[in-house]
Order: C-alpha cells, then structure tokens, then sequence
C-alpha cells in the first residue's frame, strides 16, 4: 500500500494536555511505576462524585434517551440553560438561543468551523486552553493571541489586545474563569473588552465552563451581560461544577445583535444536524444539575475538597526557592513560574525530566501557549495529602535541577 500521512490541516495543531508527556506517563506505568497525576481537570478520576439529583435525573429518564433530540437538544435541557443564563443577567435568551455539545469542546470546534476562513485572525489569551487555539488552527484561522499579565493577577492586557486587532480579526475568546491560571476577571476588565469588539465588530466567544468553582466569595460576571448589543456565544456545562467530564454534557447560548451573524449561525445549524444531537441521556442530567448547585457551594468553601486542595498546593508551592505563583481565584488550577535560575529553555523537556526524576505528571506553560519555557500547570483535584508529596517531589526536583 501507499504511506498515507496525516492531513496537511493538521500542521500547527496541537494538544500537550494530552501529548508526548502523557504518552511517557502512560509508558512508565505500563513498566510498574506509580505516577502522580497533576495533568488533568478531570474530577471523577479523583474519587469526586455526581450529586445523587443528577444521577436521579439520568436513571429516570434512560428510556426516552434512547431516541435521537433535536439537534439543539432535548426542551425540558433549553430551557433550564436559558433561565440559568437570565440568572446570569444575559438578557433576551429563549431556548431556541441554546445548543447542547458533547462537551463544549465540541461546540468551540463547530463555531470555530462555522466561522473561520483561510487567513481570518482570532484573538485567544495567552495562556490559553489549547483546544482553543488547536480548533481555530484547524478551521484555517490565524490565531493571534493576547496577553494576560502575571503582575495583574493574570487579568487580560487590554492594550495588548487593542494593538492586535486588525482587519482580519472576526472574534475575541476571553475564558472566563481562565484555565490554566485559576484568574478571574474583574467587571471593569470585561466592560474595556466588550467596548472593544463593540467598535470593531467583533464577536465574543467567553468561555465559562468554571464559573461555579469560585473561591472565597468571589462573585462571576458573565461577560454577555454586559453586552446586551454585542454578539456574544457563552459555553458552559456540567463537567467541572457537577463533576461529570464523562457525561460530555456541555452548551452554549447566543445572545445581543444576531443580525450580522445570520450566516454564521446558519453555518453552526448546519454542523449541528451533522453530527444529529448530543449525548442524549446527559442531556436529562441538565435540569435537575441546574436546579441544584450545593455542590459547587460544597467544595469551594472553607472545609471543601477544592479549597483544602487549592490550600495546600499553594501552601507547598511557597516553600520552593525559584518559584512563585498567583493564588487561584477560581478553578482549579495553579500555573507557577519558574525564574531564572533553573534557565529552562524546553520546558516540555522539564515536564519530562520530572517524571522521570520524580514520577509527577505536570503540563508544560507553552502547551497552554504561553510566550515563555518558564511555567507548569498543576491541577489541584487530588486529596491534600497526594498534592503536599508531589509539590514536596517537585521541590526536590527543582533543588538540584537545571538545563
């Protein structure tokens, strides 16, 4: 037979969540050894469990989650998003504003899909959640990405932004509690951010997915509530609130001006039918999950898993020479920073001698797109004790490393 290749549409794609580091990780465990996870936002593999109302949820309703929905989603799922969004203060949303994804991965790529064009720019932060920038890479669009100032709390650079809107630029993504940094951003920041895609004409595509994980009685705003006029798609989901990645439960909702998107949004239907309807029966978990958010209340204050969790990282974090980081408001992620001293120059070379080194699995500060080898993500959803030794392990590490 012929070599077949992989597309040429995947050049400059990439996921380092889920890359060469892991694949090391996977191989050292298939050897016998025991890996310390901090790699992954994905509770259920943390002895973290659903709320007994949304298992209620599914179980009742398996036999008429046998059929495909529309492929907007199932009514009663609509309409719970919808009224969550009003809560949220975005004005003028009916459930026909809603789509439901398999995750909200999926929907990113189909309104990545459905919008982009060969050489059509897109702002995304730097750092960012990669699969924002691998979609809009693989839908033909220039990613030209903005930055968030570690020295302001990883809040987005507004004249950063500014000087790099042009006249290919279609859309700003501003995520919203941000992933990887634990940031999140103050009502000023996003009114200076809506008055900018306001003059330029820009959509708005905010990433809200940790928008129940706040920590010490920070409040979210959602960023389409400032923006009655501007075109704005906000995704959210039950992944990380409720503690369901597997269920793959995700929407998004439109709101402000739909006029100047009419195409887009016939494109968005288009992708929608193609793929028939999200995962069904995770669909009859949104109601009830939207009905009930203790849980999210539960494990981000005082004596919560989170909070306690997110405690001792940085409590251990603050006793590494070389290193410093900005406290997590919200999620549940920390994204350190390496100084000079270690001169690290491939930081994914640093995520692999770690692991080797010390049997700690981290994501690298470029996988997130990051300007600099000098930063790590660690995930904060293992029990206090696993994060004391891992931060404890990298500590070791870092006392004797450098490139």
């Amino acid at each position: 037979m012929a070599t077949f290749n992989k597309s040429a549409k995947l050049q400059g794609v990439s996921y380092a969540v889920r890359g060469p580091v892991l694949e090391e990780a996977n191989r050292l465990e298939a050897q016998g050894q025991k890996i310390l996870k901090l790699n992954i936002g994905n509770p259920g593999v943390f002895r973290f469990e659903a709320p007994e109302t949304l298992l209620e949820g599914l179980r009742q309703n398996l036999i008429p989650a046998e059929a495909y929905s529309d492929s907007r989603g199932i009514a009663s799922a609509r309409e719970a998003i919808a009224a969550y969004a009003a809560k949220k203060g975005i004005a003028g949303v009916t459930p026909n504003d809603v789509y439901t994804g398999n995750g909200v991965s999926e929907l990113i790529s189909i309104c990545m899909q459905a919008l982009l064009d060969p050489g059509d720019e897109i702002l995304i932060p730097a750092p960012d959640y990669p699969l924002w920038t691998a979609a809009s890479t693989l839908s033909g669009g220039r990613v030209v990405h903005y930055l968030c100032d570690e020295t302001s709390d990883w809040q987005p650079d507004i004249e950063d932004m500014r000087r790099k809107i042009s006249p290919k630029t279609k859309a700003i993504v501003v995520i919203n509690p941000n992933n990887p940094t634990g940031a999140l951003y103050g009502k000023e920041i996003l009114e200076q951010i809506v008055s900018l895609a306001r003059e330029n004409g820009l959509i708005i595509f905010a990433d809200e997915i940790y928008d129940r994980i706040l920590m010490d009685g920070a409040e979210h705003t959602s960023i389409a509530s400032l923006a009655p006029d501007v075109f704005c798609v906000t995704f959210n989901g039950l992944s990380k609130s409720h503690l369901v990645c597997g269920y793959r439960v995700g929407w998004m909702v439109v709101s402000g001006d739909k006029a100047p998107v009419k195409g887009f949004m016939e494109g968005v239907t288009m992708l929608s039918s193609m793929r028939l309807c999200a995962n069904v029966p995770g669909q009859y978990a949104v109601k009830p999950a939207l009905e009930d958010l203790a849980v999210c209340d539960e494990m981000t204050r005082p004596g919560g898993r989170i909070y306690e969790q997110l405690g001792a990282v940085n409590e251990e974090l603050s006793k590494i020479d070389g290193l410093t980081f900005v406290k997590a408001r919200a999620a549940f992620y920390v994204f350190p920073k390496l100084d000079g001293r270690f001169n690290i120059t491939d930081d994914e070379r640093f995520a692999i001698d770690l692991l080797r080194a010390k049997q700690v699995l981290i994501v690298h500060g470029t996988g997130f797109n990051w300007i600099e080898p000098n930063h790590f993500r660690i995930v904060c959803l293992p029990e206090a004790p696993v994060l004391r030794e891992a931060v404890g392990r990298i500590g070791e590490f870092l006392a004797g490393y450098r490139q």
